[in-house]
């Protein structure tokens, strides 16, 4: 079996004698990229901090290659972090800011330039060595952040919202630009992330938290498409809900909605009596009001709102006594009757007691 990267068992932290992490459990292999996402307050730059020694933690262990770094303050971890501020020096120009980790490690002025100027060359920042940070633009000071954080050649990159600052079109480039040096070079990645979709095209697993706890982890797949818990759901997009009564029926279900009872042949386990079913805007499609579907629901509904945020039109419509979001290629006039459908396949069912528990 590979030794893994990063080992987090029962990891405790917080601030003062507030508990943010409560018992947290994750191992990441090596040459892994994790993302982990979650609301505001939810622990997962705690645990970055945590992992990286910036925070002590209360109880639990961190090893890093098999070895316990719990005791070690940061500098002695053998990780780099890249942070959401930047964190540069501003009266050093890039050449200083990138070779200051090897600065410190005592490394020669001509090899720090050296490597300093290969690193640069990765970035697209070729030179720029001389050249003040506070002459740069937002999409090349976070270039130079990362340098700084690669210039040491570090096995662990710890990312903490690294691109919230940074307009749409360069977040995107440094997305790529990330991943595609994470492959070359080969180092382990934590990336701390608000933006569901960077998680998803970046990483080989995703780190769901919730209230200092792992809500669910699995490759960005899995949790989109087969989310554990209400919670997930929802966080993962799936928005919309709508109650279901289900019953096993002839190999089947039988879906009762809207006053309404439907066939479903589904291989999925579905769970027998009060339901909440979840759906993606995108999921739903907008039909006839007369239409019927071997595969899905249909309900009667109304159009309430229209927009078009380009490509496709955006619909509030109203149906079983709920308003839905739905995303929806073809014009319809508000106030006109339609057919609200709903693939069996593209919900996410859930019993009501999970609902209840709170998902």
């Amino acid at each position: 079996m590979t030794e893994a990267a990063i080992e987090v068992a029962g990891l405790t932290a917080g601030y003062g004698r507030a508990i943010v992490l409560h018992g947290i459990d994750l191992s990441v292999r090596r040459g892994e990229f994790i993302a982990m996402l979650g609301s505001s307050g939810c622990g997962k730059t705690t645990l970055l901090r945590t992992i990286a020694g910036f925070q002590p933690a209360f109880s639990g262990q961190i090893k890093l290659f098999g070895k316990d770094v719990a005791p070690l303050p940061p500098e002695k971890r053998g990780l780099a972090m890249v942070f959401q501020s930047y964190a540069l020096w501003p009266h050093m120009t890039v050449l200083g800011n990138v070779g200051y980790g090897l600065k410190l490690r005592g490394v020669a002025r001509e090899e720090i330039r050296k490597r300093v100027t290969a690193v640069l060359a990765m970035l697209n920042l070729n030179g720029l060595e001389d050249r003040k940070v506070t002459d740069l633009s937002g999409g090349q000071r976070q270039r130079v952040a990362l340098g700084r954080a690669l210039a040491i050649e570090p096995d662990v990159l710890l990312l903490d919202e690294p691109l919230s600052n940074l307009d749409a079109k360069v977040r995107l480039q440094l997305r790529d630009e990330i991943k595609s040096l994470q492959n070359k070079l080969g180092f382990t990645a934590m990336h701390v992330t608000h933006d569901r979709e960077e998680a998803m095209t970046m990483a080989d697993r995703i780190v769901v938290m919730n209230a200092g706890r792992i809500a669910q982890l699995g490759a960005p797949e899995d949790v989109y498409d087969r989310p554990s818990s209400p919670f997930i759901a929802t966080f993962m997009g799936a928005e919309n809900r709508i109650e279901l009564n289900v019953a096993r029926a002839d190999g089947g279900y039988a879906i009762a909605a809207a006053g309404k009872t439907h066939r479903a042949a589904s291989d999925r386990a579905w769970p027998e009596g009060a339901a909440i079913a979840y759906f993606r805007d995108n999921a739903a499609a907008l039909v006839a009001p007369d239409s019927s579907a071997a595969d899905a629901l249909v309900l009667p509904a109304k159009i309430l709102q229209r927009s078009y945020p380009g490509g496709h039109y955006r619909y509030s419509v109203e149906a079983a006594g709920r308003q839905f979001s739905v995303t929806d290629h073809g014009y319809h006039d508000l106030g006109s009757a339609i057919g609200l459908k709903l693939p069996f396949n593209a919900m996410h069912v859930f019993s009501s007691r999970d609902q209840q528990a709170g998902g």
